[in-house]
């Protein structure tokens, strides 16, 4: 079935305040021309980042009768795209989301959301670690920061990393399942002045790799990650190659970040998302990606 707008279901906690998650992911896709079906996992009055005292409504029981609806109307789409999980069950409930209605997706996108900087986050367990392991096996793309991929391969994290030992990892993410690993936040070893992070990719089936590289600014905003994914997946329906997809997300994101460093608000606000959206419909002048060797 060919569908006027392309759809995405979007499996994601809702945060009232705070831009992270589906309060990001909806107005990017929907600025890209793409309609988001949201499949949310839980309720929240902040993200987690950052604000103590928040309420969290747990949705995992609502998620069946909502996606059974969903299996009832017969719909399809375009993409699945999973990120944050709060329990082994939910993980079984995507598991079983992408068996029935995948068969029909051009793209299944698994962000694997377990930590940062080397460490898991509070909510996350061993037990998170080895389902997410199994969902990701059900993954056309998968989009883990660099702690996550130490985390699935059973890896150690650490900073001064060469890029042999970084595309092997990304090798080695590809045989459990997933056609390409996109890696985000890969750190750079610091041979000039200027501080850089890296992007990199592993396309199994075509064995190549990709890299987009930017400038590193000294700030942290949630929800960055989940603008990225939005970004490179909206890039991809719209017909985009993965480089340029890439590194659209990568550009973006960004921008978005230096156009939110320079005010003086808290960071745990998320970026200043809403100045930003016009950029998705400038075109795209792709100069910065670099195919690595094998």
């Amino acid at each position: 079935m060919v569908h006027l707008i392309k759809r995405v279901a979007a499996i994601h906690d809702l945060s009232g305040y705070g831009r992270a998650s589906l309060t990001t992911i909806i107005p990017i896709l929907s600025n890209m021309k793409i309609q988001v079906c949201p499949v949310p996992t839980a309720i929240l009055s902040t993200h987690t980042g950052g604000y103590e005292g928040y309420s969290f409504m747990d949705l995992t029981n609502y998620m069946e009768k909502h996606i059974n609806h969903w299996k009832k109307l017969n719909l399809e789409f375009d993409c699945i795209y999973s990120g944050f999980l709060g329990s082994p069950k939910q993980v079984k409930i995507v598991e079983d989301f992408v068996d029935f209605f995948g068969k029909k997706a051009e793209l299944v996108v698994i962000d694997p959301v377990m930590g940062d900087n080397g460490v898991l986050y509070d909510t996350m367990s061993d037990e998170m670690v080895q389902e997410m392991k199994k969902l990701i096996q059900k993954a056309d793309i998968i989009t883990p920061n660099f702690t996550e991929v130490m985390y699935l391969l059973g890896k150690e994290y650490k900073e001064d990393i060469s890029i042999e030992e970084v595309k092997n990892s990304l090798v080695e993410l590809s045989q459990m399942g997933p056609k390409i690993v996109i890696a985000t936040s890969v750190p750079e070893p610091n041979t000039t002045l200027e501080k850089r992070t890296s992007v990199i990719a592993y396309d199994s089936e075509n064995d190549i790799f990709w890299k987009v590289s930017c400038k590193y600014i000294p700030a942290s905003y949630p929800g960055t990650g989940d603008a990225y994914t939005s970004v490179l997946i909206g890039s991809l329906l719209q017909g985009d190659s993965l480089p340029i997809a890439m590194e659209r997300g990568v550009q973006f994101t960004s921008q978005c970040i230096m156009a939110s460093y320079g005010f003086n608000y808290p960071t745990k606000e998320g970026v200043l998302l809403e100045r930003m959206l016009d950029v998705l419909k400038i075109p795209t002048i792709a100069t910065d990606y670099e195919m690595l060797p094998r």
